[in-house]
């Protein structure tokens, strides 16, 4: 066995092993450190199959800014576990019936897995001849698939968007800043000269 099939099976037991305990740790900060092992993982993956860019902008990206995110608003917000595993064990039976029907999917998939014809060429050489991976990857993603891409993006937006507007509470209790208003008030009727005299208060 070669070291780079050891290389791979590590990675692969690592990445399978940080997404399993990600989520059935009982601790949300050691699931965060689970994901973060996980991202890692996928990098050296990344690596092997020589898409060092894109190993690269997994570790920056994912574990250097989104996972270390996730840590602090996990560790910094107050939750109230035992009733968030309350909640949780009200919908098992659900989450388990979802969980049997996608390993059966799973398993018609595997079962129709045929290799494609020049499968092994494509892995050997992974970009076109005298091509840095960074550029091909430009290539396929501005080029090639450009469409695609921005469609990509605009269903992230809208999934933004959406999470914006369903988590977006309007307190009674909080005083807010109405531009409109300030935008269309009356000078004469906002402000009221006193002709203030010596000696005399308002």
């Amino acid at each position: 066995m070669t070291v780079a099939a050891i290389s791979f099976y590590l990675f692969a037991i690592s990445l399978l092993t940080g997404g399993l305990l990600t989520v059935i740790s009982r601790n949300p900060v050691h699931s965060v450190l689970w994901l973060i092992l996980s991202f890692i993982s996928a990098a050296g993956l990344f690596v092997l199959l020589g898409a060092e860019f894109v190993a690269m902008l997994l570790i920056i990206v994912y574990v250097g800014a989104v996972a270390v995110l996730f840590l602090f608003v996990v560790m910094m917000l107050d939750v109230d576990f035992a009733e968030l595993k309350a909640e949780m064990a009200k919908y098992m039976p659900l989450a388990l019936l979802i969980g049997i029907i996608l390993l059966m999917q799973f398993g018609l998939a595997f079962g129709n897995w045929h290799m494609a014809d020049g499968a092994e060429g494509a892995r050997a050489a992974v970009t076109p001849e005298g091509v840095e991976n960074t550029k091909a990857l430009g290539m396929l993603l501005y080029d090639k698939y450009f469409i695609l891409f921005q469609l990509a993006g605009l269903i992230l937006l809208v999934a933004m968007i959406g999470a914006i507007v369903l988590t977006l509470r309007h307190r009674s209790d909080v005083k807010r800043q109405d531009v409109l208003a300030q935008m269309y008030r009356d000078p004469a009727k906002a402000m009221e000269l006193k002709d203030v005299r010596p000696g005399q208060g308002l």
